[in-house]
């Protein structure tokens, strides 16, 4: 079964650090167009971060400076490093993906979703 796995949340105090995963599993053979989303309590969920297919970078203004977004794509994974963390960071964590599968098709695909939670 093909999929997106994430991983690297946790509860952190103010002003540290995590640094979140998110593989493809299964039979897939390349990865593109890969970001990050969040969805805190009460609010809709927003783009943080995301990789182009030209490999350019965009984050939200929110974590710009903080939050840095990268890639293996020989693992089909990619990465987001969240330092400096703020309480207003807290939120449920989502990636997503475009996954070449075994029949040679792109579909896109998410995570099952992480929790970041930073305390003040």
């Amino acid at each position: 079964q093909v999929q997106l796995v994430e991983s690297g949340g946790g509860l952190v105090q103010a002003g540290g650090s995590l640094r979140l995963s998110c593989a493809a599993s299964g039979r897939v053979f390349s990865i593109k167009a890969m970001g990050w989303y969040r969805q805190a309590p009460g609010k809709q969920r927003e783009l943080v971060a995301n990789i182009t297919s030209g490999e350019s970078t965009n984050y939200v203004d929110s974590v710009k400076g903080r939050f840095t977004i990268s890639r293996d794509n020989a693992k089909n994974t990619f990465y987001l490093q969240m330092n400096s963390l703020k309480p207003e960071d807290t939120a449920v964590y989502y990636c997503t993906a475009d996954l070449l599968n075994s029949a040679y098709r792109w579909r896109n695909y998410w995570g099952q979703g992480t929790q970041v939670t930073v305390s003040s």
